[in-house]
């Protein structure tokens, strides 16, 4: 019963971190990417990540198109 509640509370969180990145892509026209940064999901602008990369914010040899495969949503 508990492992339910848990379900179905990510699933919650996930359908919320989708509709907001679809949101803000209609919004902005960025490419939004749903991924999970210390156990939450983040919504985050493609662009943004370039950025983070280039600033050595992740480790050493993650590249955009790492983070990109690994990603729970990507707008189009």
């Amino acid at each position: 019963m508990i492992q339910l509640i848990k379900d179905l509370y990510n699933a919650w969180r996930y359908k919320r971190a989708v509709k907001k990145a679809v949101k803000l892509q209609k919004l902005t026209g960025r490419k939004q990417l749903v991924v999970v940064v210390n156990g939450k999901l983040v919504v985050v602008a493609k662009q943004d990540i370039k950025k983070m990369v280039a600033t050595h914010q992740f480790k050493k040899g993650v590249k955009v198109q790492d983070i990109e495969k690994r990603a729970l949503f990507v707008t189009k």
